[in-house]
């Protein structure tokens, strides 16, 4: 693609309302263009000369534009290729497990997962002890066994949940990649999928929610599962208990979406809808400025105009998601954390306390190594995160790379 001497690369447009969102897949540069900007860049790549698109532009739209500088932005966004290249970009290397993608969100499938659902839904109605709660989590005497379960048994369902949101990608025909890192306190898995902006905003939502589609089949088949391994007096059996435990540990992650100040699934639901694409910053920038308006501290006032006009416009309302990621974390430290350490704390006290070095004892000491490794683990990704923000490599969610978790 070419004009008056300049060669473009393979550019997507994707209209956004009054918007229309102009990048490269290939590298994941991405920029919100007014329609008449995106029209004079179309012009450009389809071999219209500068003088020419000057002339048109002037024309269509009643107004002069700067070419200059509108080159200049172009070529910091990497749009313009650099040094007479001409050739035709190379095409993308083919997306691999695109079939499976599709097959995972056709209707048959979606007509199992409704199934799966809504058949938890009738039993946990008819059958109350099904429901989620913290006591689950003992489901043996053992700590050390409650903890390697806990801890190891999470993890294929945390590859399977993530599996949902690369396949979802996948099937869109975008690259995706699986990473480990941590937010705040928790250690997370991540999807990242780059060029998601690419496709039109209709498209994004199944990426984005494949995640919570999964974990939502995977807690109502444990639980269905927990009922039909009863025992014939109808108390839980060891599988049942075994079941429910994990079902819970699901139903935390997905209480956890609600944290949107984290920037979870749900939150790039929300921004999406909005028809946003860096609502967290934006609206924590004009929190942020509000306070430091309040307290006469203009030096410390960042520029909101980084951020386009609908970013701005939302994210003064955005405060209040924020409180409601908030409530969520005190929901699952109140119901959760709190109770299950408190029963943690007691079993491991008394059995470390007693004075005998037992089988309780030693089962108490190697739990208490076990949630020592796993800080452990936490603050070796949080120094490795603030190195990549350091040395610039940071792998910080934007607009054209969603890290979904």
């Amino acid at each position: 693609m070419a004009g008056d001497g300049l060669v473009f690369h393979e550019l997507s447009f994707v209209p956004e309302g009054d918007e229309v969102v102009v990048g490269r897949l290939d590298t994941g540069s991405y920029a919100v263009f007014p329609t008449d900007g995106a029209e004079l860049l179309k012009q450009l790549t389809q071999g219209m000369r500068l003088s020419a698109a000057a002339n048109w532009y002037e024309e269509t739209f009643d107004e002069s534009v700067d070419l200059e500088d509108f080159v200049a932005t172009l070529r910091e966004l990497g749009f313009v290729r650099e040094g007479g290249q001409q050739q035709p970009d190379a095409p993308p290397p083919p997306v691999r497990l695109r079939p499976l993608g599709r097959a995972l969100f056709s209707l048959p499938a979606w007509g199992l997962y409704l199934a799966v659902v809504g058949g938890w839904t009738w039993t946990v109605t008819l059958h109350p002890d099904l429901a989620p709660r913290s006591t689950q989590i003992f489901f043996v005497h053992s700590l050390l066994v409650v903890q390697l379960v806990i801890t190891f048994g999470q993890v294929p369902l945390l590859l399977l949940h993530e599996a949902f949101h690369i396949l979802a990608g996948r099937r869109l025909g975008l690259p995706t990649r699986l990473r480990v890192s941590n937010r705040l306190t928790y250690i997370v898995a991540e999807t990242q999928i780059n060029g998601l902006l690419s496709v039109p905003r209709a498209k994004r939502y199944l990426p984005f929610l494949a995640g919570i589609v999964c974990d939502s089949v995977v807690f109502s088949a444990l639980g269905l599962v927990a009922h039909a391994t009863r025992n014939p007096d109808g108390s839980f059996s060891p599988t049942s208990r075994l079941c429910l435990a994990l079902a819970f540990t699901v139903a935390v992650r997905m209480l956890w979406q609600f944290q949107l100040y984290l920037r979870t699934d749900l939150y790039y639901v929300a921004a999406t809808a909005w028809n946003c694409y860096d609502l967290h910053e934006a609206g924590m920038t004009l929190l942020k400025n509000r306070v430091w308006r309040l307290v006469n501290r203009a030096d410390r006032i960042v520029d909101e105009e980084k951020w386009t006009p609908r970013d701005r416009r939302v994210g003064t309302y955005y405060g209040p998601f924020i409180v409601l990621g908030y409530c969520a974390l005190a929901a699952i430290t109140v119901f959760v954390s709190v109770p299950v350490t408190i029963r943690y704390v007691s079993i491991a006290g008394r059995a470390i306390g007693s004075g005998h070095l037992d089988a309780a004892f030693w089962d108490a000491a190697l739990s208490l190594c076990m949630n020592v490794a796993q800080l452990v683990a936490l603050v070796v990704l949080s120094r490795r995160k603030r190195r990549e923000k350091k040395s610039g490599t940071s792998h910080t969610p934007s607009s054209s790379e969603v890290e979904l978790v």
